[in-house]
């Protein structure tokens, strides 16, 4: 057995008491308060960025493709279905879906009261399973198979509020053009998302209506919407995408179009990343003092150990063996509490929030674990790097000395 590690494990907390012990267990806990903070952090951090995220997506898409105008007029310039982007976007591997979408404003009436809403017109290849998630009662549109406009409507929880309407109530939509027209519809749905661009203004209904107020025929559409199968290549694949659309035709990435809402994200993400940077200076900070403290109580047996012939190499890897140990029982237990806490808030969902200023109603929860076993490579990396330092002092120890010292 090797002899630095043999004396290392008979000189751990498990083997010893008082002040020894002590030490060795504010290292472990120091630790381990530290990676679980880090863990929790990124799972908090990493389950905001997604909801926030795929509430807009399943909103817009990752994309918006929609005719090039100069100018920018109250009605949207039709675009044609059959267009060679989407007669031909499934020969992009990349892309997952496109759906039609057209986008018409009016005004919202119920008994008493009048609401400005931009009515978003979609079709039966709407990708109503993402949008699911934010469907909190009733049901989503039925699509006539006749082709006939479906007097049916979703609304958000904010607007039926404002409105007093509730599922099952009729409304009607006065719709801005010349001359003004209006339709009787059913509210067969509410959603929510918490998000002011959605929830204060869009009304989802048929396609077919729009269609029928604007006078176009049935290959004519507002604009396309496409969904990409890694939500990650939104940027990466932005101007391959842009090389495939006609030459008519724009596209607008969902990050940019609502870009408030992704640069709030992005200062989330900085301002976690300088906090995993504190807490790895303060953990290697820890164990280095809190090595510095070993091997000062442990002189005697460092100058006994050279006096009987001991290396330096010998004698330093005792002590690094003694924090690796010290490391590996911290992150051990880091990573209990942080996955914990991680399992316990996903399955009960105990923190609460604030809606209106997290666009959420609980703390959510990502599960990102490459990034998990990063934070852990990292911390072990960081802090067993620093080990060294103190580590070395043990070269300069006298043996005469060092037996006298007290």
């Amino acid at each position: 057995m090797n002899l630095s590690y043999f004396i290392a494990k008979r000189i751990s907390f498990k083997k010893t008491g008082g002040f020894t012990g002590t030490i060795h267990r504010i290292a472990v806990a120091s630790i381990a308060l530290g990676l679980s903070i880090m863990i929790i952090s990124f799972l908090i951090l990493g389950g905001f960025q997604a909801v926030i995220s795929n509430k807009v997506f399943s909103f817009t898409g990752h994309y918006q493709v929609n005719r090039l105008v100069l100018s920018q007029p109250l009605d949207e310039s039709p675009s044609s279905k059959e267009s060679n982007f989407y007669t031909n976007y499934s020969n992009l591997d990349k892309i997952r879906h496109v759906q039609v979408y057209a986008n018409k404003p009016g005004l919202i009436k119920g008994e008493d009261e009048v609401e400005g809403v931009m009515m978003k017109g979609v079709g039966p290849g709407f990708d109503s399973l993402s949008f699911k998630s934010s469907l909190v009662e009733g049901r989503f549109i039925r699509f006539d198979e006749s082709g006939s406009p479906a007097n049916e409507i979703v609304i958000s929880t904010r607007i039926a509020r404002k409105m007093l309407l509730d599922v099952g109530d009729r409304v009607t939509l006065y719709f801005v053009q010349d001359p003004p027209r209006f339709r009787r519809m059913e509210v067969v749905g509410l959603y929510e998302t918490f998000l002011e661009d959605f929830d204060d203004k869009i009304v989802i209904g048929d396609i077919q209506v729009i269609r029928v107020l604007n006078d176009w025929d049935e290959s004519q559409v507002g604009g396309f919407e496409v969904f990409l199968k890694d939500p990650g290549d939104i940027d990466t694949y932005e101007e391959a995408l842009y090389d495939f659309i006609d030459y008519d035709l724009r596209l607008v990435k969902a990050t940019d179009k609502f870009i408030q809402i992704f640069d709030w994200l992005e200062l989330l993400n900085n301002n976690v990343y300088v906090f995993l940077a504190l807490i790895l200076f303060v953990a290697a900070f820890n164990m280095v003092s809190i090595l510095f403290i070993l091997i000062m109580e442990r002189t005697p047996m460092i100058g006994l150990l050279k006096a009987l012939g001991a290396r330096n190499r010998q004698v330093r890897n005792i002590f690094i063996w003694n924090g690796i140990r010290i490391i590996g029982r911290g992150m051990l237990l880091g990573n209990l509490i942080g996955l914990g806490f991680g399992w316990l808030q996903e399955y009960t969902r105990i923190i609460k929030l604030n809606p209106e200023n997290y666009y959420m109603s609980f703390v959510p929860v990502y599960w990102n674990w490459p990034l998990i076993a990063g934070l852990n490579l990292l911390i072990l990396i960081i802090t067993t790097a620093v080990l060294f330092i103190p580590a070395m002092i043990t070269s300069n120890v006298n043996p005469i000395k060092s037996i006298k010292f007290d």
